[in-house]
């Protein structure tokens, strides 16, 4: 029996989130890649709760007219902001069942570059 690709990538974050959870002062950058947008939340799971998020649909964001690549290291950039804020310097990265290429690539180094630290 073949699995279709979203299959593959549910099992393969499954696999990953068995390993990878957040805390208050280590949250897990959790990422959503759709085929058009792209979405990244920093996640307490002790308590659950979302710290801050960010996405290519954020007005800021959406205004800027350059690729996909590039718009989600804009995402990456101003989820780092928005988490220095908050108090929040080191993370854990959690791709989401993705490949760590491409647009992915592209959120983690926006976020390193703006100051965060995986």
């Amino acid at each position: 029996m073949a699995l279709t690709k979203n299959e593959r990538r549910l099992r393969i974050k499954n696999r990953i989130r068995k390993v990878v959870s957040g805390t208050e002062a280590k949250p897990r950058l959790a990422v959503y890649r759709s085929n058009k947008e792209i979405y990244a939340q920093l996640v307490d799971d002790v308590t659950g709760k979302t710290i801050s998020s960010a996405s290519s649909r954020d007005k800021d964001i959406s205004a800027a007219n350059a690729t996909k690549s590039e718009v989600a290291k804009l995402v990456g950039k101003a989820l780092a902001e928005k988490a220095l804020k908050a108090g929040v310097e080191t993370i854990s990265f959690d791709r989401g069942g993705y490949l760590y290429h491409g647009r992915v690539k592209s959120l983690a180094e926006g976020a390193r570059e703006a100051g965060l630290k995986f």
